[in-house]
């Protein structure tokens, strides 16, 4: 009698556990330790002349010491500041890639629209991937159709007279 039981009990948890939606991602913490992307650059703080007129504390806005700590980080990590600027035109750099890629028009709800399809590409994709035994992330395997190869890509450019000096070839 206990082994039908049992039966019963493994497959009451494992119907419960099919009922969860834990997504495709299944990443977990190393450990309560500090978030290494979150550290930015920060000046030394400073005493203010006159401590009658200070500035009204503003939640996400600058400081007196350190105005614009996320472009000091861009600089520092050899990036540009004025790219963090929303209101900025399109640098000179990047004005054959934006002209390329908005050649037919530019939808508006395109973030919508793709955001709709890929959940509905998860839920299809993602129907027996609720049952996990094991600790398992299943990201990769449910988008393995939609992925490059490099190696292959890489190939293509070859045979097409393409240079690609920066990549090894693929026996090395």
């Amino acid at each position: 009698m206990r082994l039908p039981r049992s039966i019963l009990a493994v497959t009451l948890g494992f119907a419960v556990a099919g009922c969860s939606n834990i997504g495709l991602r299944h990443l977990e913490a190393p450990g309560p330790g500090p978030d290494e992307f979150s550290v930015l650059p920060v000046k030394p703080l400073t005493q203010p002349k006159d401590y009658q007129f200070l500035p009204a504390p503003t939640p996400g806005g600058g400081n007196l010491t350190d105005p614009t700590p996320k472009a000091d980080a861009v600089v520092a990590l050899g990036g540009s500041a004025a790219a963090l600027n929303p209101n900025t035109a399109i640098p000179s750099t990047d004005a054959a890639l934006v002209t390329a890629s908005s050649r037919y028009g530019i939808p508006a709800n395109t973030r919508q629209v793709v955001d709709t399809e890929d959940a509905a590409f998860r839920k299809k994709q993602g129907r027996l991937t609720r049952l996990r035994l094991f600790k398992v992330d299943r990201y990769s395997q449910v988008y393995r159709r939609e992925t490059l190869n490099a190696d292959q890509q890489n190939e293509a450019a070859r045979r097409a007279g393409i240079e690609t000096p920066s990549a090894p070839p693929v026996d090395e």
